[in-house]
């Protein structure tokens, strides 16, 4: 069974209620909804979406003693307010955001999000998605296929990796990307596969990821009702960046910058901050799912309609 990252964190963060709307963006495998509906009961319900079809399979399956409290769309989460209106859903009392890859996708060779299993080059959520992370590695310009690993993987020998990628070509499968970064750059970076950075960026690029994170969070808060919550988990840093920098100025008041003596902005805070700090997960959890180490919980609770 997939375990959900910083489960008990979220439903305490969330604090679910009976008769209470709430969307899981992410649903995946279900974990975070099963708390949800559990500690909303009898009367909670729950929006999940992912835009995985084979991930709404395992939630269906996982959470359908929840019977009518349920509904699951296969949408991305920038969808989310056409999915409430379409349920009959104004405002909603809470809303998870978990940004990474469940376990069921990283264990599916077929899907090649993970460079330990051999896998054809794919990397997509939605098998609609147009381009795969085989047709980037394969067929895209070496400098835009550098800004992506540099941008989105934050990787800095991009450039000789894209080289050695070329010098390649055509590279199938993901064992044999990782192979290639591998013996670019060298064997272990720390604790992490040398290959991490470059799978996170073409993950990311494939997905439109960060385009979706930018998008997502100011639709977020507007759907909530005030006194509601907005959790997000993020798993590496550029996602929480994002996150951060988006709650810390919907927080504030003003947004002018520094040297601005009289505010002329106009900008109201939405919200209030439940997390200065990021939320990050307990001893324990790391023992128990090593993959948690970089999950980062924040959460702002709703304060205002402006």
């Amino acid at each position: 069974m997939h375990v959900s990252v910083l489960y008990n964190e979220v439903i305490e963060g969330l604090q679910p209620k009976s008769g209470g709307c709430y969307i899981d963006g992410t649903v995946g495998a279900g974990g975070h909804a099963f708390g949800i509906l559990e500690s909303s009961s009898p009367k909670g319900e729950l929006l999940g979406l992912d835009r995985d079809p084979s991930a709404l399979n395992v939630a269906r399956e996982r959470l359908k003693e929840f019977g009518d409290r349920l509904h699951l769309r296969q949408a991305s989460y920038v969808e989310m307010e056409k999915a409430a209106r379409e349920i009959g859903w104004g405002e909603v009392n809470g809303i998870i955001l978990d940004l990474g890859l469940s376990s069921l996708q990283l264990e599916d060779a077929a899907r090649g999000f993970a460079f330990k299993h051999e896998g054809p080059l794919d990397m997509r959520f939605d098998a609609a998605t147009p381009i795969t992370a085989g047709d980037l590695v394969n067929g895209g310009d070496p400098d835009e296929l550098a800004d992506i690993l540099f941008k989105f993987g934050e990787e800095h020998a991009a450039r000789r990796i894209v080289k050695a990628i070329i010098n390649a070509r055509p590279i199938n499968t993901t064992q044999q990307l990782a192979a290639v970064v591998a013996a670019t750059v060298g064997g272990k970076r720390g604790d992490t596969h040398p290959a991490t950075r470059t799978f996170q960026a073409l993950r990311i690029a494939v997905n439109g990821e960060l385009e979706s994170v930018e998008k997502v969070l100011p639709l977020a808060v507007r759907l909530l009702a005030v006194g509601g919550r907005l959790a997000v988990i993020s798993f590496h840093s550029l996602e929480d960046r994002l996150v951060k920098k988006f709650f810390h100025r919907e927080a504030r008041d003003c947004v002018c910058p520094p040297e601005q003596l009289v505010c002329v902005c106009g900008h109201k805070a939405s919200v209030k901050e439940i997390t200065r700090k990021p939320i990050t997960p307990s001893e324990s959890e790391l023992r128990s799912n090593p993959r948690s180490r970089s999950a980062k919980l924040r959460i702002v609770e709703k304060i205002s309609l402006a």
